[in-house]
């Protein structure tokens, strides 16, 4: 689109969440260049790794003192950095980032470090296995009265990129006002604790500490299949149809049908299920499930995502002649019409040391439009259609930085999240509904309501006008319901040709299964990740009702794709994001070694490529926890000089080839020990380790207030993902009560619920 700006972004990182922060912004069309040593970035020793996230990218080697110089430094030309420095590290480097924002004032710094550059652990590198751990994630993974365990891949890491680039595109858009860049601050345990904020919410309710489970137990389970795992998810209204799936009439006995009696004989019909599931292939199990609007799914591996037919048809996968081994497998988990997914390359070391970034190109001067106190998304307004997590957490992330979000439900139709019982729960196997969730105000919290039943002439007309008037709309109703609205992509164009339309659909809103209904456990099966999560040899293991992880990455991503769109000026699109998609995009390395390797990627508890001993460890304390990360022959010593039973002397491959009576001689040591001395003992002697963390942890430890990844205004609400150094977001308003504002609204009321009269969109 003519007229769309980009921007030169310097990344100088040797971590997954910086290089896939960097993958994002080539993506997205940015100029990325790569700064790397001699040696070249860690990353490039793990071929596929970097082959997924170098792509796209510009290579040069280059000296530490060359990017601080201030003359000649690529920095001096850069909109953006990317670094993972601790701040010791980035010191000693000569690239203190107090220094380069005084050197660079214009320059957007986004730092990406597993626990911010402030606190007792700032000093300490980690990965998502210690972020999900000291964030309290990892609490929620796992069987219960078993071993807590990180995500497949690296989640935090990943989720952490697209934080970071939602973070860096408000910092640039608030340049745009002030003239001065910012620092983003993104800690990926503050990441890994803000999605696992409804653990917050229900021990502040209760109490209790949320814990794991599983996927074995409990109202939705992960049952075998003849050929693969399925994972078993419906509400005690879906009964009928599930009796109907798998046809067995056992599952009609008398009393089954109500759901008081089918909570107390859980045991009886499990089974049931269990044994017709064990002669039925997965995939014909789903497909039938679904033709119910049942939104089962099947556990994908990585050799079923790349037959998928649903992934091909929308260019996820990409086709076999397409495929080279030094760059992505898969495309991008987003479309925009006209966009292309073809395979881009990651660069050779130095490729590109003679085209460094060239001097800046100087713009016009903007008038500032509002004060330079003004939040990064003043005067943008967003009609929120979003329900439940994906719509409405992404919009709740436009309300804190300063935009107007409008959150339009019905009488009869409202959000279902007013109403929620978590999955699983014995309210969900028993039917029961509370009056008012609480969990509702966390994703809602900062909007303004609107009560409108656009089935009306009235309510369409008044829709309308919004539309008309709005800069943004997000949605992630199922494929086809827009249209029965009258607000789809085509309609909304036709009426706003500016607007900024975002759609966060199960499967995107084209291909086979795109009308396919899903949850977030749904989405944990059939974006493979449940395929890599797990203890070695079990079942798959999803995220569960109780976090969904694939509903908050994807907020992150649609908040990060809409603030992209209004920051660059790329007007009218509409921004197709699949979830199922934005999980499998964390995978792609994976993807990429099955397709070169053949080795298919299985659960492997804790443990990772190039990082032994790498796990979570029981300590004296009933179901305490602390987890372990070595990366290197230093950190291994160090092990072995707390425990004396282990010999730092031996080669990495001893380490490797011994891992279960290594772990087994860890878990020894420290189911003697409180969790707390047994980390700081560990840590004294320089080895990466934190406590396993939960949501009693949270609330007792200032860490998190501070931070705000959680707030209390007054009742615990969820806060932020990141920090901005020159933009603090205040304590958001109440959440909106239903029908706050109702009906057919002149255009003095339309004028007051959209803060006043609007500017026009294009110097928004």
């Amino acid at each position: 689109m003519s007229g769309q700006r980009t921007f030169r972004v310097v990344e100088v990182t040797e971590s997954v969440a910086g290089a896939a922060c960097g993958r994002l912004f080539a993506a997205l069309g940015h100029d990325v260049l790569l700064c790397e040593p001699p040696t070249g970035t860690p990353l490039r020793a793990r071929e596929f790794t970097f082959a997924a996230l170098g792509a796209g990218k510009r290579s040069a080697v280059l000296r530490t003192e060359q990017l601080a110089a201030r003359e000649t430094s690529p920095l001096a030309a850069a909109d953006v950095l990317i670094t993972d420095l601790t701040p010791a590290a980035a010191a000693a480097e000569g690239l203190d980032l107090d220094r380069l924002r005084q050197r660079f004032p214009r320059l957007v710094i986004v730092s990406l470090t597993a626990f911010g550059l402030t606190g007792e652990y700032a000093e300490s590198a980690g990965d998502s296995l210690l972020a999900e751990a000291y964030g309290g994630l990892a609490t929620m993974i796992g069987e219960p009265d078993r071993r807590p365990l990180a995500l497949g891949g690296e989640q935090s890491a990943h989720s952490a990129a697209f934080v970071g680039l939602y973070g860096a595109m408000l910092a640039l858009r608030g340049r745009d006002r002030t003239g001065r860049g910012d620092l983003v601050e993104v800690a990926l345990s503050d990441v890994a604790a803000y999605m696992d904020w409804k653990s917050d919410v229900l021990h502040h309710l209760g109490g209790s500490v949320p814990k794991r489970a599983g996927s074995s137990q409990g109202g939705w389970r992960v049952v075998r299949a003849k050929d693969g795992w399925v994972g078993v998810i419906f509400h005690a209204h879906q009964w009928p149809a599930v009796v109907e799936v798998f046809g067995d009439p056992r599952l009609s006995a008398p009393g089954l049908d109500d759901p008081e009696q089918r909570a107390r004989r859980s045991g009886e019909w499990w089974s049931v299920i269990a044994e017709a599931a064990a002669s039925r292939a997965a995939v014909d199990l789903y497909t039938e499930a679904q033709r119910l609007g049942l939104p089962f799914g099947h556990a994908a591996d990585a050799e079923d995502l790349l037959a998928d037919e649903q992934l091909r048809a929308r260019g996820f996968v990409l086709p076999p002649g397409d495929r080279r081994r030094d760059a992505p497998v898969v495309g991008l988990p987003w479309t925009v019409p006209g966009g292309s997914q073809a395979s881009v390359p990651a660069p050779r070391l130095g490729e590109h040391d003679g085209s460094l970034i060239t001097p800046p190109r100087l713009a016009a001067t903007r008038t500032p439009l509002v004060t330079a106190a003004a939040p990064p998304l003043d005067g943008l307004v967003v009609l929120d259609f979003g329900t439940i997590t994906a719509g409405a957490a992404t919009s709740r992330l436009l309300a804190d930085y300063g935009a107007t979000v409008i959150k339009i439900e019905s009488h009869g139709r409202p959000d279902p999240f007013r109403a929620w019982v978590m999955p699983g729960s014995a309210d969900q196997a028993a039917g029961a509904r509370p009056l008012v969730s609480p969990m509702f105000a966390s994703n809602n919290a900062g909007k303004r309501g609107l009560s409108l039943d656009l089935k009306t002439e009235h309510g369409r007309a008044t829709a309308y006008e919004l539309i008309r008037r709005a800069d943004v709309l997000v949605e992630n109703f199922r494929v086809g319901v827009t249209a029965r609205m009258g607000i789809d992509y085509a309609t909304v164009h036709r009426l706003n040709p500016s607007l900024v339309y975002l759609s966060l659909s199960s499967q995107g809103v084209f291909g086979p299964e795109a009308s396919y209904g899903s949850f977030g456990s749904t989405l944990d099966l059939l974006s493979g990740l449940a395929a890599v999560t797990g203890y070695p040899g079990e079942r798959p293991m999803w995220s569960g009702g109780d976090v969904n992880y694939p509903d908050q990455v994807v907020s992150f991503v649609g908040a990060a794709l809409v603030a992209d769109a209004v920051t660059r000026g790329r007007r009218g699109i509409h921004l197709d994001v699949s979830q199922r998609e934005a999980v499998a995009w964390t995978l792609a390395d994976q993807l990429g070694e099955y397709v070169w390797t053949g080795r298919l990627p299985v659960p492997d508890g804790n443990r990772r490529p190039g990082a032994t001993p790498h796990d979570t460890y029981p300590t004296a304390e009933p179901d305490g926890w602390l987890a372990i990360a070595c990366t290197g022959a230093g950190h291994r010593r160090a092990l072995a000089e707390v425990i004396s039973a282990l010999s730092g002397n031996e080669p990495e491959e001893w380490w490797l080839e011994h891992q279960d009576t290594v772990d087994a001689t860890i878990a020894e040591w420290t189911a003697r020990r409180p969790r707390d001395r047994a980390v700081a003992e560990l840590r004294r002697a320089g080895v990466p380790a934190v406590p396993v963390n939960t949501a009693a942890d949270r609330a007792r430890d200032p860490r998190y207030g501070e931070r705000r990844a959680a707030l209390r205004a007054p009742e615990w609400l969820k806060g932020f993902p990141m920090i901005l150094h020159g933009h603090t977001p205040p304590d958001p308003a109440p959440a909106p009560a239903l029908g706050e504002n109702a009906g057919h609204l002149d255009a003095a009321a339309l004028d007051a619920l959209l803060g006043g009269p609007l500017r026009p969109a294009s110097t928004r």
